[in-house]
Protein backbone atom coordinates (compact mmCIF):
# COMPACT_ATOMS: atom_id res chain seq x y z
CA UNK A 1 0.00 0.00 0.00
CA UNK A 2 2.93 2.37 0.56
CA UNK A 3 4.37 1.11 -2.26
CA UNK A 4 1.27 2.53 -4.62
CA UNK A 5 0.89 5.44 -2.39
CA UNK A 6 4.55 6.23 -3.28
CA UNK A 7 4.41 5.61 -7.07
CA UNK A 8 0.76 8.00 -7.38
CA UNK A 9 2.68 10.74 -5.66
CA UNK A 10 6.19 10.24 -7.82
CA UNK A 11 3.20 10.53 -10.71
CA UNK A 12 1.59 13.76 -9.73
CA UNK A 13 4.75 15.23 -9.23
CA UNK A 14 5.54 14.67 -12.65
CA UNK A 15 2.64 15.41 -13.90
CA UNK A 16 3.15 19.76 -14.82
CA UNK A 17 6.49 19.16 -15.69
CA UNK A 18 4.62 16.68 -18.56
CA UNK A 19 2.08 19.25 -19.25
CA UNK A 20 4.24 22.17 -20.04
CA UNK A 21 6.66 20.45 -22.45
CA UNK A 22 5.56 22.33 -26.41
CA UNK A 23 4.65 19.98 -29.30
CA UNK A 24 5.55 20.29 -32.49
CA UNK A 25 3.17 22.03 -35.42
CA UNK A 26 2.65 19.87 -38.51
CA UNK A 27 1.85 23.05 -40.10
CA UNK A 28 4.76 25.63 -40.58
CA UNK A 29 3.96 29.47 -40.76
CA UNK A 30 2.96 29.99 -44.23
CA UNK A 31 0.97 26.73 -44.88
CA UNK A 32 -1.38 27.96 -41.33
CA UNK A 33 -1.67 31.09 -43.08
CA UNK A 34 -2.87 29.95 -46.41
CA UNK A 35 -5.39 27.91 -44.57
CA UNK A 36 -6.64 30.88 -42.79
CA UNK A 37 -6.93 32.82 -46.36
CA UNK A 38 -8.87 29.51 -47.59
CA UNK A 39 -11.06 28.93 -44.86
CA UNK A 40 -12.02 32.35 -45.19
CA UNK A 41 -12.63 32.58 -49.01
CA UNK A 42 -14.93 29.52 -48.40
CA UNK A 43 -16.95 30.96 -45.06
CA UNK A 44 -17.62 33.65 -47.73
CA UNK A 45 -18.74 32.03 -50.42
CA UNK A 46 -20.63 29.82 -48.45
CA UNK A 47 -22.69 33.28 -47.28
CA UNK A 48 -23.42 34.07 -50.87
CA UNK A 49 -24.40 30.99 -51.67
CA UNK A 50 -27.01 30.66 -48.71
CA UNK A 51 -28.33 34.45 -48.90
CA UNK A 52 -28.46 33.45 -52.53
CA UNK A 53 -30.58 30.34 -51.42
CA UNK A 54 -32.91 32.71 -49.14
CA UNK A 55 -33.49 35.55 -51.77
CA UNK A 56 -33.85 33.28 -54.93
CA UNK A 57 -31.64 35.83 -56.66
CA UNK A 58 -28.70 34.65 -59.08
CA UNK A 59 -25.26 33.91 -57.07
CA UNK A 60 -23.43 37.34 -59.01
CA UNK A 61 -19.69 37.01 -58.75
CA UNK A 62 -17.98 40.93 -59.50
CA UNK A 63 -14.65 41.26 -61.25
CA UNK A 64 -12.11 42.43 -59.25
CA UNK A 65 -10.41 46.03 -59.46
CA UNK A 66 -8.03 44.82 -61.56
CA UNK A 67 -10.07 43.23 -64.11
CA UNK A 68 -11.95 46.06 -64.60
CA UNK A 69 -9.10 47.96 -64.77
CA UNK A 70 -7.71 46.12 -67.65
CA UNK A 71 -10.65 46.06 -69.39
CA UNK A 72 -10.92 49.80 -69.26
CA UNK A 73 -7.44 50.31 -70.88
CA UNK A 74 -7.91 47.16 -73.56
CA UNK A 75 -11.22 49.22 -74.82
CA UNK A 76 -8.93 52.42 -74.94
CA UNK A 77 -6.31 51.12 -76.65
CA UNK A 78 -8.69 49.79 -79.49
CA UNK A 79 -9.98 53.40 -79.55
CA UNK A 80 -6.79 54.64 -80.26
CA UNK A 81 -5.90 51.96 -82.78
CA UNK A 82 -9.09 52.80 -84.53
CA UNK A 83 -8.44 56.21 -84.60
CA UNK A 84 -4.94 55.82 -85.69
CA UNK A 85 -6.24 53.92 -88.40
CA UNK A 86 -8.65 56.68 -89.42
CA UNK A 87 -6.02 59.22 -89.66
CA UNK A 88 -3.58 57.25 -91.56
CA UNK A 89 -6.62 56.69 -94.35
CA UNK A 90 -6.84 60.20 -94.19
CA UNK A 91 -3.30 60.98 -94.68
CA UNK A 92 -3.70 58.09 -98.25
CA UNK A 93 -6.15 60.41 -99.40
CA UNK A 94 -5.11 63.57 -99.12
CA UNK A 95 -1.69 62.20 -100.47
CA UNK A 96 -3.43 61.17 -102.98
CA UNK A 97 -5.00 64.04 -104.20
CA UNK A 98 -2.03 66.38 -103.74
CA UNK A 99 -0.26 63.80 -106.46
CA UNK A 100 -3.31 64.20 -108.55
CA UNK A 101 -3.02 68.31 -108.31
CA UNK A 102 0.32 68.00 -109.16
CA UNK A 103 0.01 65.54 -111.80
CA UNK A 104 -3.24 67.96 -113.75
CA UNK A 105 -1.06 71.31 -112.89
CA UNK A 106 1.54 69.65 -114.97
CA UNK A 107 -0.97 68.58 -117.62
CA UNK A 108 -2.21 71.86 -117.79
CA UNK A 109 0.92 73.46 -118.05
CA UNK A 110 1.82 71.33 -120.77
CA UNK A 111 -1.44 71.95 -122.91
CA UNK A 112 -1.16 75.78 -122.53
CA UNK A 113 2.42 75.57 -124.02
CA UNK A 114 1.19 73.35 -126.70
CA UNK A 115 -1.45 75.92 -127.23
CA UNK A 116 1.18 78.62 -127.44
CA UNK A 117 3.36 76.65 -129.69
CA UNK A 118 0.21 76.23 -131.89
CA UNK A 119 -0.98 79.68 -131.64
CA UNK A 120 2.53 81.25 -132.77
CA UNK A 121 2.54 78.25 -135.87
CA UNK A 122 -0.52 79.64 -136.60
CA UNK A 123 0.63 83.10 -136.62
CA UNK A 124 3.67 82.36 -138.64
CA UNK A 125 1.50 80.43 -141.51
CA UNK A 126 -0.83 83.73 -141.19
CA UNK A 127 2.10 85.82 -141.84
CA UNK A 128 3.21 83.63 -144.91
CA UNK A 129 -0.23 83.47 -146.38
CA UNK A 130 -0.48 87.22 -146.11
CA UNK A 131 2.66 87.79 -147.49
CA UNK A 132 1.81 85.24 -150.90
CA UNK A 133 -0.96 86.71 -151.16
CA UNK A 134 0.43 90.36 -150.89
CA UNK A 135 3.29 89.33 -153.47
CA UNK A 136 0.38 87.94 -155.90
CA UNK A 137 -1.60 90.66 -155.83
CA UNK A 138 1.30 93.31 -156.01
CA UNK A 139 2.40 95.58 -153.23
CA UNK A 140 -0.88 97.65 -151.55
CA UNK A 141 -0.38 101.58 -151.88
CA UNK A 142 1.79 102.84 -149.40
CA UNK A 143 -0.02 105.17 -146.37
CA UNK A 144 -0.27 108.57 -146.71
CA UNK A 145 2.48 110.44 -144.62
CA UNK A 146 1.52 112.45 -141.85
CA UNK A 147 1.96 116.26 -142.85
CA UNK A 148 5.25 118.09 -142.28
CA UNK A 149 5.85 119.11 -138.70
CA UNK A 150 2.86 117.07 -137.45
CA UNK A 151 2.85 115.24 -134.00
CA UNK A 152 3.24 111.83 -135.09
CA UNK A 153 0.30 110.53 -132.04
CA UNK A 154 -2.04 112.88 -133.20
CA UNK A 155 -1.15 111.58 -136.99
CA UNK A 156 -2.15 108.17 -135.37
CA UNK A 157 -5.03 109.09 -133.46
CA UNK A 158 -6.26 110.52 -136.87
CA UNK A 159 -5.58 107.45 -138.92
CA UNK A 160 -7.25 104.94 -136.34
CA UNK A 161 -10.41 106.94 -135.97
CA UNK A 162 -10.46 107.52 -139.91
CA UNK A 163 -9.92 102.92 -140.19
CA UNK A 164 -12.39 102.80 -137.24
CA UNK A 165 -15.38 105.13 -138.98
CA UNK A 166 -14.73 103.07 -142.23
CA UNK A 167 -15.85 99.65 -140.44
CA UNK A 168 -18.79 101.33 -138.87
CA UNK A 169 -19.79 102.76 -142.33
CA UNK A 170 -20.07 99.59 -143.58
CA UNK A 171 -16.87 99.67 -145.79
CA UNK A 172 -15.04 96.55 -144.94
CA UNK A 173 -12.54 96.65 -147.75
CA UNK A 174 -11.85 99.93 -146.93
CA UNK A 175 -11.51 99.22 -143.32
CA UNK A 176 -9.61 96.37 -144.29
CA UNK A 177 -7.17 98.31 -146.35
CA UNK A 178 -7.00 101.34 -143.52
CA UNK A 179 -6.29 99.28 -140.61
CA UNK A 180 -3.63 97.10 -142.33
CA UNK A 181 -1.84 100.64 -143.31
CA UNK A 182 -2.21 101.41 -139.75
CA UNK A 183 -0.55 98.50 -138.48
CA UNK A 184 2.31 98.76 -140.78
CA UNK A 185 2.83 102.43 -140.35
CA UNK A 186 2.00 102.36 -136.83
CA UNK A 187 3.67 99.21 -135.18
CA UNK A 188 3.88 100.07 -131.70
CA UNK A 189 1.46 102.71 -130.58
CA UNK A 190 -0.51 101.74 -127.92
CA UNK A 191 -3.53 101.27 -130.12
CA UNK A 192 -2.02 99.15 -132.34
CA UNK A 193 -2.88 95.57 -130.70
CA UNK A 194 -6.92 96.74 -130.79
CA UNK A 195 -6.01 97.90 -134.82
CA UNK A 196 -5.16 94.50 -135.64
CA UNK A 197 -8.18 93.52 -134.01
CA UNK A 198 -10.43 95.22 -136.22
CA UNK A 199 -8.05 94.52 -138.89
CA UNK A 200 -9.10 90.83 -137.99
CA UNK A 201 -12.93 91.56 -137.89
CA UNK A 202 -12.45 93.14 -141.82
CA UNK A 203 -10.85 89.51 -142.61
CA UNK A 204 -13.18 87.76 -141.13
CA UNK A 205 -16.02 89.38 -142.69
CA UNK A 206 -14.42 89.40 -146.02
CA UNK A 207 -13.87 85.61 -145.36
CA UNK A 208 -9.83 85.52 -145.00
CA UNK A 209 -9.93 83.52 -142.30
CA UNK A 210 -6.51 82.33 -141.80
CA UNK A 211 -5.12 85.76 -142.31
CA UNK A 212 -8.18 86.81 -139.36
CA UNK A 213 -6.67 84.38 -137.42
CA UNK A 214 -3.02 85.72 -137.58
CA UNK A 215 -4.54 89.62 -136.51
CA UNK A 216 -6.11 88.26 -133.38
CA UNK A 217 -3.68 86.49 -131.72
CA UNK A 218 -1.00 89.29 -133.14
CA UNK A 219 -3.87 91.53 -131.23
CA UNK A 220 -4.16 89.31 -127.75
CA UNK A 221 -0.32 87.97 -127.58
CA UNK A 222 0.07 89.47 -123.76
CA UNK A 223 -3.59 88.08 -123.13
CA UNK A 224 -4.29 92.32 -122.32
CA UNK A 225 -7.12 93.09 -120.01
CA UNK A 226 -8.81 95.16 -122.46
CA UNK A 227 -12.60 95.88 -123.22
CA UNK A 228 -12.19 94.01 -126.83
CA UNK A 229 -9.67 91.26 -125.40
CA UNK A 230 -12.43 88.75 -124.67
CA UNK A 231 -14.02 89.51 -128.16
CA UNK A 232 -10.74 88.94 -129.63
CA UNK A 233 -10.57 85.66 -128.30
CA UNK A 234 -13.88 84.14 -129.58
CA UNK A 235 -13.32 85.28 -132.64
CA UNK A 236 -9.80 83.83 -132.81
CA UNK A 237 -11.40 80.39 -131.80
CA UNK A 238 -14.28 81.18 -135.12
CA UNK A 239 -11.45 81.65 -137.17
CA UNK A 240 -9.67 78.33 -136.03
CA UNK A 241 -13.01 76.68 -136.63
CA UNK A 242 -13.30 77.90 -139.96
CA UNK A 243 -9.64 76.32 -140.62
CA UNK A 244 -10.69 72.86 -139.84
CA UNK A 245 -8.71 73.35 -136.33
CA UNK A 246 -11.64 72.91 -133.87
CA UNK A 247 -8.67 71.38 -131.30
CA UNK A 248 -7.38 74.73 -131.27
CA UNK A 249 -10.48 76.78 -131.30
CA UNK A 250 -11.53 74.79 -128.14
CA UNK A 251 -8.23 75.43 -125.97
CA UNK A 252 -8.62 78.73 -126.92
CA UNK A 253 -12.31 79.05 -125.30
CA UNK A 254 -10.69 77.34 -122.54
CA UNK A 255 -8.44 80.04 -122.26
CA UNK A 256 -11.03 82.69 -122.32
CA UNK A 257 -12.69 81.74 -119.12
CA UNK A 258 -9.33 81.14 -117.49
CA UNK A 259 -7.81 84.84 -118.43
CA UNK A 260 -11.15 86.73 -118.21
CA UNK A 261 -13.69 85.66 -116.02
CA UNK A 262 -15.44 88.68 -115.70
CA UNK A 263 -16.31 88.69 -119.44
CA UNK A 264 -20.00 90.55 -121.07
CA UNK A 265 -22.74 87.80 -121.15
CA UNK A 266 -22.71 88.28 -124.85
CA UNK A 267 -19.39 87.65 -125.35
CA UNK A 268 -19.92 84.41 -123.37
CA UNK A 269 -22.96 83.51 -125.14
CA UNK A 270 -21.24 83.61 -128.46
CA UNK A 271 -18.29 81.74 -126.84
CA UNK A 272 -20.62 78.64 -126.16
CA UNK A 273 -22.08 79.00 -129.69
CA UNK A 274 -18.55 78.40 -131.07
CA UNK A 275 -17.83 75.63 -128.51
CA UNK A 276 -20.63 73.86 -129.92
CA UNK A 277 -19.50 74.18 -133.01
CA UNK A 278 -15.82 72.95 -132.94
CA UNK A 279 -17.57 70.13 -130.48
CA UNK A 280 -15.85 71.19 -127.33
CA UNK A 281 -16.07 68.28 -124.72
Amino acid sequence: MRILCAAAAVALAAAPSFAQTPMDDPLDARDAKRMDRMEKVVRELRDIVFKAQKTGQPVVVQPADTDARMAEQASRIADLEQTLTKLNGSLDSTTHDLDQARRDNAALKAELKALGDRLTADEQKATDAASSATAAAGPPPPPEPPPQGADPKAAAADAFGKARQLMLSGDYDAAESAFSAYVTTYPDTPRTPEARYWWGKTLAVRGDFVKAAGAFIAAIRGWPQTAWAPDAVVELSRSLVAVKKPTDACQTLTELGRRYPKAPPSVKSRAAAVRAQAKCS
